[in-house]
């Protein structure tokens, strides 16, 4: 599974209600780390960043928190740096070079919106991070950090099982570049080079919009907080906005609503819309994923009884679109457009053969599908319903339509939700991880301190790790595996 010469995957695991983040190698889930009284942020998860580190907020310390999880096997701190946010952290970003980050708040444990603090982070500041904090809009915005202009995607010159890889932490066979992914605060290395120029794009709803500010701008704004003047502010159609990604080789961005997926690009300081992407039918999606591998989009769609007691009714299909349609593709007119794209199933696909649609629906099955990990070969959902819980692994192999490819039977959860009750409030939940370079896929049983390891591949499970801690509310999980391309999906999860 993994080569004798290569580096192992290792597995985060935050237990967010205990206050611990653990390394451990895999696949023995040995402890190679740890760090107590450190409460992750559990919305805004953790944030792959280049040279395999990963950054997270913890809400109750009120810092951005990068971590080398590598580190401590060659000597190195498992903490690499750490930067002041506002907190409660609802977003976290970062631009292409995983140098600038920014972070948005959110409500926490209050029922409305109250805060309206966005922070920005510069990784290498003059001797450390520096970050400073602007009043924007009250809310739960989501966030991306868009690049000076769309750039190739970088992913990784080896196969998931490569044993070079190990020599090349962050995947791109470049030769050391003090400037580059593996400075010492992980990304950009102090000094070496200047700043990007980032726009810090804050997705609003209520009224829904896109507002653009240059980072640089929110790192130069004055102490105690002061109001930041966007550059731009696109409005959308939506107001219940929830879910978004950005795309570093093309420079878009992409926010999830009611209607569809919103699209926009960078042209100089301001933001120019593009037709929106439709859901293929009813539903929505409240999450997105890029991925990195095969270059998609990925969502799950919720549909079903607006009545959160009646989750058990609600319908589930993996969402996924093409970021790079094929060239035939492109010149195809027979079908009908939805939203600008065309729909795997539109008259179009029947009258006449071609590549896939560039988006399209598979069905996971009814229940509660909170969220998903991106493998080498699959995309992983855990589906939580009162009939029994089930790992669904979804195989999208190149030119070919993804289709579930495997479903493996999960333990009951002793506080599973249940029907009559939402299934978020008061409820054990299950966290999912997975490396875009390896078949390992990590979910856990919430409540029980434990946490399975499954061989996506082979659609078998490998083995259960047993914590110290319940991971109440399913904890987070980060699947890191050196040069993988994780951090081609520049949003935290």
């Amino acid at each position: 599974m993994t080569p004798p010469n290569a580096a192992p995957p290792r597995l985060l695991v935050a237990d967010h209600v205990a206050g611990s983040i653990r390394v451990l190698s895999l696949p023995d889930g040995r402890e190679t780390g740890r760090i107590e009284g450190r409460s992750l942020a559990e919305h805004a998860g953790f944030l792959a960043l280049p040279g395999g580190r990963t950054a997270f907020v913890d809400d109750l310390a009120g810092e951005l928190v990068v971590l080398d999880p590598y580190g401590p096997d060659a000597g190195r701190p498992l903490i690499a740096a750490t930067a002041p946010v506002a907190t409660p952290a609802e977003h976290l970003a970062a631009d292409p070079s995983g140098r600038l980050l920014a972070v948005s708040t959110g409500l926490g444990r209050n029922e409305e919106a109250w805060s309206d603090l966005l922070t920005a982070v510069d990784l290498a500041g003059p001797g450390r991070p520096r970050s400073t904090r602007v009043r924007t809009r009250a809310g739960e915005p989501g966030v991306t950090l868009l690049g000076p202009a769309a750039r190739k995607a970088r992913t990784s010159t080896y196969g998931p099982n490569d044993p070079d890889r190990a020599n090349d932490p962050d995947g791109t066979n470049d030769p050391g570049d003090p400037g580059g992914s593996n400075g010492p605060n992980g990304s950009n290395g102090p000094g070496a080079r200047e700043a990007p120029d980032a726009l810090v794009v804050l997705r609003h709803r209520e009224p829904g919009s896109l507002t653009a500010y240059r980072h640089a701008d929110l790192l130069a704004a004055a102490p105690s907080c002061p109001p930041a003047a966007p550059v731009r502010d696109l409005p959308l159609p939506d107001h219940d906005g929830h879910g978004d990604a950005h795309d570093p080789a093309t420079g878009r961005l992409f926010a999830a609503a009611g209607s569809g997926v919103h699209r926009a690009r960078r042209a100089g300081s301001g933001l120019v819309a593009e037709e929106s992407l439709s859901w293929g039918g009813p539903g929505r999606g409240y999450f997105l994923r890029l991925d990195p591998v095969r270059r998609m989009l990925w969502s799950c769609v919720r549909g079903g009884p607006a009545d959160p007691g009646r989750w058990p009714e609600w319908t589930n299909d993996a969402w996924w679109h093409l970021l790079d349609p094929p060239a035939s593709e492109a010149a195809t007119s027979g079908h009908s457009p939805i939203g600008g794209v065309a729909l795997e199933h539109s008259a179009g696909a029947r009258n006449a053969p071609r590549a896939p649609g560039r988006v399209g629906r598979v069905p996971l099955g009814p229940g509660l599908v909170f969220r998903l990990a991106v493998a080498a070969r699959h995309i992983a959902f855990a589906r939580v319903h009162p009939d029994g819980d089930e790992l669904v692994l979804v195989a999208a192999e190149p030119g070919g339509t993804p289709r579930v490819a495997g479903r493996l039977p999960l333990p009951a959860m002793a506080g599973a939700p249940r029907a009559g009750g939402t299934p978020w409030d008061g409820v054990q939940r299950r966290a999912i991880a997975a490396s875009p370079g390896g078949d390992l896929v990590a979910v856990s049983r919430g409540g029980h301190g434990e946490i399975h390891l499954v061989d996506a591949a082979r659609a078998e499970p490998v083995t259960t790790l047993r914590l110290p801690t319940p991971l109440d509310e399913g904890g987070h999980l980060a699947l890191v595996r050196p040069g993988d391309g994780a951090e081609l999906d520049p949003v935290g999860r």
